[in-house]
């Protein structure tokens, strides 16, 4: 395939996108409340003399020459961030450049990611005759799963045949990523002062149940995922010391690997304990990506690694087949002095044209 060319050299995209980033990083874009970052992102697109269109706070375009035949290649992130954590000491909305490293909320996650996809979308926008057309979606609610998101947006886009998704991977490529499923539980007991004997005492029952799901072994361990996880996230009985409570109740976190659906997991887990459980969603499902995939081997042709993902992102409610791949280290995602090395959001760039330019 003719290598595809650029108008744009790599010291101009990396300026667009640290310009774009710092823009953004000071603007508060806490899930639902993004309109303002939305404005920032149309308006750099604008710039560039590319339309884009909004659904909400959700802003997408398409490529020149996007041909309605074709199936579509979709990048897509989110602007939305969590709020900053009381551990900062930097002002989280002031862009700061420093040793190679540029610190803001939102820079990690998923700001690199972002604008280094918003610089790919440059490189490409203008060129003929791709396999595949290319669309970008910059959306909303991300850190809260929310409905007003990619996942409302979706079904706007046209004939989408691989997402990237993009959230902090080091660019390698999370090939699978864990399902979440939130369970809240409650065991029932008979209520008495404290004083007198109870064997029906809630928080003891409770106990046992707990303990029993938390040594479960589910049988089926993914080849990419292992286990699905089961953790204990909060519990809360009682209120009182001479009083013992009629319930106990508990909150589960369950991490669910490509080998079960969340309402499988959830149905393994109720026949395993006597609470009576209730599931807050099944929506946020697992998901994975073969490895025969032209995206993932391109990747891997160019030196990347692939691996599975324990963390969840976009990519539990985007119904086609997705990779995750982005600028950035997951482990500084939602942490004090948040930052993105400038390096990174170069590489993301690079990185993402080649593995683009040997499958577009």
């Amino acid at each position: 395939m003719q290598e595809l060319k650029s108008v744009y050299n790599k010291e101009e995209l990396l300026n667009n996108a640290v310009g774009l980033l710092k823009n953004l990083i000071e603007i508060p874009s806490f899930s639902k409340d993004e309109f303002n970052t939305s404005v920032e992102i149309e308006n750099f697109f604008k710039k560039h003399q590319i339309p884009t269109k909004r659904f909400k706070n959700n802003i997408w375009a398409v490529n020149k020459h996007f041909d309605v035949f074709k199936p579509s290649i979709l990048l897509n992130t989110h602007h939305d961030t969590v709020k900053p954590n009381k551990a900062y000491t930097l002002d989280p909305f002031v862009p700061i450049e420093k040793d190679g490293k540029l610190f803001g909320l939102g820079s990690n996650d998923a700001g690199a990611s972002l604008v280094s996809m918003a610089q790919v979308f440059l490189h490409f926008y203008n060129k003929e005759d791709l396999k595949y057309n290319l669309v970008i979606a910059l959306t909303a609610e991300e850190e809260i799963s929310g409905f007003d998101g990619i996942e409302a947006l979706f079904p706007q886009l046209h004939n989408i045949e691989l997402a990237i998704v993009g959230e902090p991977t080091q660019m390698n490529l999370a090939i699978a990523e864990k399902g979440l499923l939130v369970i809240d539980g409650e065991m029932k007991g008979t209520p008495s002062h404290a004083a007198h004997p109870n064997n029906d005492n809630s928080i003891v029952k409770c106990m046992q149940d707990l303990q029993n799901i938390l040594a479960f072994k589910f049988p089926k361990v993914s080849e990419y995922l292992g286990e699905v996880k089961v953790t204990l996230a909060g519990i809360h009985a009682g209120v009182q010391h001479n009083v013992v409570p009629e319930s106990c109740n508990f909150t589960l976190d369950v991490r669910v690997t490509d080998e079960y659906s969340n309402q499988e997991a959830f149905e393994i887990i109720q026949s395993q304990m006597k609470s009576t459980l209730t599931a807050r969603s099944f929506r946020l499902n697992s998901s994975k990506i073969e490895m025969d995939h032209p995206f993932v081997k391109a990747g891997i042709e160019i030196g990347r690694t692939t691996y599975g993902s324990p963390t969840s992102s976009d990519q539990a409610i985007i119904p086609c087949t997705s990779v995750k791949m982005g600028p950035g280290d997951s482990r500084r995602s939602h942490t004090a002095d948040e930052f993105i090395y400038i390096h990174e959001i170069e590489e993301g760039i690079e990185i993402y044209i080649r593995i683009l330019e040997k499958v577009l």
